[in-house]
């Protein structure tokens, strides 16, 4: 008996060898289809990796060589001729609006407000180039437009939220508010995320008001 079962041990095994053999000659594309994807999926993530790398480094340099002209005006005409699109381009916004403030007030408010409204930019670059917009313009802003883009800003979770609070308590105290002004401060001061700069200038105007740090 024992031949008979070897016999077809034998049989069933090669059976099984060319069923693999056509499977493999039927299906084998396949495997090397999925390689060929996984392999050059990889390279094309490490290429787009090291492009973005060599764009950012490259924008990143431009701008430092834009910055290294003496003139205001040669640093926003060199900003200017930088290649951006996206955020950089909105990047591009906050740096020549800095620069415009020593020799073209109402462009250099134009390009804040113009960067805190570019969809390209993060929000945190909005909202930081918003907060400096209504800093820098102050009373040549109207009441009304300060008021409603400082409310937006002092949304809990905003990132400049403190900063936002600082300058809600200045404008209510613009419009004659003192009580309102201690009232937005001492809550100010109850955040844990207060810089001790920011704390010191709080608690500096509640005196200077005649109310107490103390009772928050």
């Amino acid at each position: 008996m024992s031949n008979p079962d070897s016999f077809i041990n034998e049989v069933t095994e090669e059976l099984r060898r060319d069923r693999m053999v056509g499977y493999l000659r039927r299906y084998g594309w396949i495997a090397v289809v999925v390689v060929a994807l996984i392999v050059g999926g990889a390279a094309w993530n490490e290429w787009r990796k090291a492009t973005d790398r060599a764009s950012a480094q490259a924008f990143g340099d431009a701008v430092l060589t834009a910055l290294e002209n003496d003139a205001s005006a040669d640093r926003v005409q060199a900003l200017s001729q930088i290649d951006a699109t996206g955020a950089q381009q909105g990047v591009l916004s906050l740096l020549s609006a800095g620069e415009l403030f020593e020799s073209d007030r109402a462009a250099a408010l134009d390009a804040l407000r113009a960067a805190s409204e570019d969809t390209a930019l993060t929000d945190s670059y909005r909202q930081l180039a918003a907060l400096k917009y209504v800093i820098a313009g102050g009373s040549d802003i109207p009441l009304t437009d300060r008021d409603s883009i400082l409310a937006g800003l002092a949304q809990p979770g905003r990132p400049f939220r403190p900063l936002a609070l600082e300058q809600t308590a200045l404008l209510q105290l613009e419009q004659g508010n003192p009580e309102r002004t201690i009232e937005i401060l001492t809550d100010l001061l109850s955040q844990s995320d207060v810089s001790d700069a920011l704390r010191r200038r709080a608690t500096q105007l509640i005196i200077a008001l005649g109310g107490d740090p103390a009772a928050n």
